[in-house]
C-alpha cells in the first residue's frame, strides 16, 4: 500500500512539472483554457467522490462552489487576508456547509436527495441579493493579485490563474485519491453497494454519508474560488443551476466511479463551449440559437454517454482489457 500511495505521489509531480514547461509553450488563451480544465477537474472529482463513491446524488454542487467562491471573496476584501488562507476559508465555509446538507441528506435516498440538492442549487445563489455584504447582483471582485516580478515580465496573470489552478487540482487529486483509497472509501463503497449489509457489518452510515458530502462540499469550495479567481468575479450568474448540470455531465463522461478519468469530462466541458461557437458561425445561426447551443450539446453528451459507456470511457477500456486477458488465459 506504501508502495502504491509513493507511487501515485511521484505521478502527480510529474505531472506538474508537466503542466510548468506547457503553460510556457501555448499561447494565452490555451493556458486560459487550462486553468478552467484545472477548475473543472476539482469540481468533478468531488461528485466522483460523493455520488461514485458514497452513492449520493448531487444536483447542488454548483450551490456549493458559490459558497467557496463568496467565503474566499469576503475574506479578501473584507480581511485583506493572503490568497492561500482564502482558498483554504473557502473549503472550510463549504465544507460547513455540506455537512449541514449531509445531516439533512442522510435521511433522505434516491430522487428525494436530488430533489433537494436542485433546490439549493436554484435558491442558494440568489441569496447574495439579500445581503450587501455579498455584492447584490453585481457580486463581488476577487484580485488574487499580480503574478510576483521575479517571475519575469513574459509571466501574465493568466499564467498565474493557472499555475494557481494546476496547483490546487493536483493537490486535490492527490487527496481525494488517497481518500478513496482508505477505509473510509471502502466504507463508502461498502454502503453504496448495501446499505443493509453495511450496517450488519457496523458501520454508520449516517456518519458515513455526512462525512462524504463534508469533504465533497469542501473540494467544491475549493473549485467555486478557482472559478471567480479566474473569472476576476464572484456574483450569482457565476454560477448558475447549468453549472451543476454540466458537472455531472462532466462526471458521467469521466466515469462516475472511476477518479482516472476526470480530465475526460474537463476537457469536454471547456471544449464545448468553442465547439458550439463554431458550429453556430458556420451555420450563421442566430444569437438565441449560439445561447443554447452549448446546453444542447452537453445534454446530448450525457445522453449518449448514459446509453453507449455508462461507466465512463476508462472504465470501459479496462473492462475490455480485463475481459481480453480472460478470453486469452481461457484458450489457453
Amino acid at each position: 500500500m506504501h508502495n502504491k500511495q509513493s507511487k501515485h505521489t511521484l505521478l502527480f509531480i510529474a505531472g506538474g512539472v508537466v503542466l510548468y514547461f506547457l503553460s510556457g509553450a501555448v499561447d494565452e488563451l490555451r493556458v486560459y483554457q487550462g486553468a478552467s480544465i484545472a477548475v473543472y477537474v476539482i469540481a468533478i472529482s468531488s461528485i466522483i467522490l460523493l455520488t461514485g463513491y458514497s452513492g449520493q446524488v448531487s444536483l447542488g454542487h454548483g450551490a456549493l462552489m458559490a459558497v467557496g467562491a463568496y467565503a474566499a471573496a469576503v475574506a479578501r476584501i473584507e480581511l485583506n487576508a493572503p490568497i492561500i488562507a482564502c482558498f483554504v476559508i473557502a473549503v472550510l465555509a463549504a465544507a460547513i456547509g455540506g455537512a449541514l446538507l449531509g445531516a439533512a441528506a442522510a435521511r433522505l435516498t434516491g430522487p428525494y436527495l436530488a430533489g433537494a440538492t436542485l433546490a439549493l442549487a436554484i435558491g442558494l445563489p440568489s441569496l447574495a441579493n439579500q445581503f450587501s455584504i455579498l455584492g447584490g447582483e453585481q457580486g463581488l471582485l476577487f484580485d488574487v493579485g499580480f503574478p510576483p516580478l521575479s517571475l519575469g515580465e513574459e509571466f501574465t496573470q493568466y499564467k498565474w490563474f493557472f499555475w494557481i489552478a494546476a496547483l490546487a487540482a493536483l493537490i486535490s487529486m492527490w487527496a481525494v485519491k488517497n481518500i478513496l483509497g482508505s477505509r473510509y472509501g471502502r466504507t463508502w463503497r461498502a454502503i453504496r453497494g448495501n446499505e443493509v449489509a453495511a450496517a450488519l457489518c457496523g458501520i454508520n452510515s449516517a456518519r458515513s454519508k455526512i462525512l462524504a458530502f463534508t469533504i465533497s462540499a469542501g473540494i467544491a469550495g475549493l473549485a467555486g474560488a478557482m472559478l471567480s479567481m479566474t473569472i476576476g468575479t464572484v456574483s450569482p450568474s457565476a454560477f448558475p443551476l447549468a453549472l451543476s448540470f454540466s458537472l455531472l455531465t462532466g462526471a458521467v463522461l469521466s466515469g462516475i466511479t472511476t477518479l482516472g478519468g476526470v480530465m475526460i469530462g474537463a476537457v469536454v466541458l471547456v471544449a464545448i463551449p468553442e465547439i458550439a461557437d463554431s458550429v453556430a458561425n458556420r451555420l450563421g445561426s442566430s444569437e438565441r440559437v449560439t445561447t443554447n447551443l452549448p446546453g444542447f450539446l452537453v445534454s446530448a453528451l450525457l445522453i449518449m454517454t448514459v446509453l453507449f459507456v455508462p461507466n465512463g470511457p476508462v472504465e470501459q477500456f479496462r473492462a475490455h482489457k480485463v475481459k481480453k486477458a480472460n478470453s486469452k488465459l481461457e484458450k489457453k
